[in-house]
């Protein structure tokens, strides 16, 4: 029987993964219906610079957030050049050469991929719930991209576009995970601005043809949900849900894609897209309803990110104890418990 824990580490990271999945999910086919005629680098240039944008209005003061610090820098440009720059540009020069229904599909992959590098590079736990849950989404997007190979019509070289789109994004996911305790909204502005200043100087040294104001706006409002906003969110449910987790429940994203496309007038999708939306919908609840809970030890560490002194691993002393989440540098003892918990920055044992 499945049982939610309402305020578990569980749901909460799964949540957010779910936010940051519809935000990216809804703009696939908004990006291909923009970027009518534009440059996969101008259009690439235009989402990341509405991306920094959100990112510089929702910084938090650094009482509150952890900052970025010089050691992060080469990490922030190895995402920029992925994340930014090889995976905008390669699902843009993608989506004018297939359908919005197939570009989105294709992109159930990243989570296979994120999830992958996660597990091999970081040792996050999979138990069987979790691979279940990740079979589930993997089945749900092979049903709709068979849906997609049974209808014919899908240019292959678009496809693997976005097949490396996926690639670039799901590098940058599991890099990423490493920033999750930093101020998420600083990390999307360097990282956003950095792409967008990358993209625009290729783009114009390219001579791709200029935007209307009405697309380039488009794109840009695209860029600052899709883009920004869904990557805060992400890197949000990275800190409390782990990388592999959140990539997993991120895969739900396609099936948004998809299902918007056909709204817009997309009619390349079939009845196996209702199979697949089934088979993610079981997988992400199977995410949201895990529990893992076993004793287990913590060693002595220091270090700094947006903490609670409720969470029953935050019990240093303050002169006046601040109310809610804050930040500051701050030690752990080395401590013994048993109690629900995800893979987060301060259970990283092995098992």
């Amino acid at each position: 029987m499945l049982v939610f824990h309402l305020h578990g580490p569980a749901l909460r990271g799964g949540a957010l993964a779910l936010l940051a999945a519809v935000l990216f999910g809804v703009s696939t086919p908004l990006v291909q219906h923009l970027g009518a005629g534009l440059g996969a680098f101008s259009t690439a240039a235009l989402l990341y610079a509405g991306a920094a944008g959100m990112g510089a209005v929702l910084r938090k003061p650094v009482q509150q957030e952890a900052r970025l610090r010089r050691a992060d820098t080469s990490r922030l440009l190895a995402m920029a050049g992925l994340g930014a720059v090889v995976g905008p540009v390669a699902l843009a020069w993608g989506l004018q050469r297939t359908s919005g229904s197939s570009a989105s599909l294709m992109l159930t992959l990243e989570a296979l991929f994120t999830a992958l590098l996660a597990w091999r590079l970081y040792h996050e736990t999979m138990d069987r719930r979790v691979w279940a849950a990740m079979l589930l989404l993997l089945a749900g997007g092979v049903a709709l991209v068979v849906d997609q190979g049974r209808l014919g019509g899908v240019e292959l070289a678009g496809l693997l576009a976005v097949l490396l789109a996926t690639m670039a994004w799901g590098a940058d996911n599991t890099l990423s995970r490493a920033l999750a305790e930093r101020d998420p909204a600083q990390v999307v502005l360097v990282k956003a601005a950095l792409g967008a200043s990358a993209t625009a100087v290729l783009a114009w040294g390219l001579g791709e043809p200029m935007p209307t104001a009405a697309a380039a706006w488009g794109m840009v409002a695209v860029g600052a949900t899709g883009y920004g906003l869904s990557l805060r969110c992400y890197l949000l449910a990275q800190r409390a849900f782990g990388a592999a987790r959140t990539g997993s429940v991120f895969a739900f994203a396609p099936f948004i894609g998809a299902v918007l496309a056909f709204a817009m007038g997309d009619r390349t999708a079939g009845g196996l897209v209702v199979v697949g939306g089934l088979l993610m919908v079981a997988g992400v609840v199977l995410h949201l309803a895990e529990t893992h809970e076993h004793p287990h030890d913590h060693e002595a560490t220091e270090h700094e990110h947006a903490h609670r002194h409720d969470d029953g691993h935050h019990n240093h002393a303050h002169s006046s104890m601040p109310q809610g989440s804050h930040s500051h540098w701050h030690q752990h003892g080395a401590q013994s418990h048993t109690h629900a918990h995800v893979p987060d920055a301060h259970h990283t044992h092995r098992h």
